[in-house]
């Protein structure tokens, strides 16, 4: 079974979650960012080239242009490859663990894996705080939807479904 349904993320940008039951022991969400704008893009790619031209007037190398298309090509590039994410999933299986992927822009891929036998719990760690809080007995907490960052209903949404597999994989290690 598979549901979409539509968040906003802390900006109040566009979200879209996507949920597929495969079975009451496996569950992933995909939370989708909106694509890259080509009206952004396309702003960013003038401001360069404008001040680009600027300075080619004022100085008259033709260097400066080739200067500004090369920066904005490899800034581009850059941009998609190692900072514009348009996907994160989070896989869950109750008797493997927790698989965490986030699709670049550019197609790369970064999947972390968790050992079930290593989870604890699941927490919902959106706040507004100003002192440093360090949660005891806890040895490490792996953040999720890190670029999406997607308002509190959402998290909300991942986080029951996300108990309701580990209330079964609890219930299934207990049971002889």
């Amino acid at each position: 079974m598979e549901a979409e349904q539509s968040f906003s993320d802390i900006c109040g940008g566009r979200l879209a979650l996507q949920c597929r039951y495969y079975s009451p022991s496996c569950r992933e969400f995909c939370v989708s960012c909106p694509r890259l704008s080509l009206r952004s893009l396309t702003a960013v790619t003038c401001t360069v080239w404008l001040a680009a031209y600027g300075l080619f007037t004022l100085c008259e190398n033709s260097m400066i242009l080739s200067a500004a298309i090369f920066i904005t090509l490899l800034g581009l590039l850059g941009y998609l490859h190692f900072v514009k994410i348009d996907q994160e999933t989070l896989l869950i299986i109750d008797s493997l663990g927790i698989q965490m992927t986030s699709s670049y822009a550019s197609g790369k891929e970064s999947t972390t894996f968790i050992e079930m036998g290593k989870v604890k719990d699941l927490v919902i760690n959106e706040a507004i705080y100003m002192d440093p809080v360090e949660p005891h007995g806890i040895s490490q907490v792996v953040p999720v939807f890190q670029s999406a960052k997607p308002r509190l209903d959402c998290l909300i949404e991942v986080y029951r479904s996300c108990q309701e597999i580990l209330a079964h994989q609890k219930a299934t290690s207990a049971s002889p």
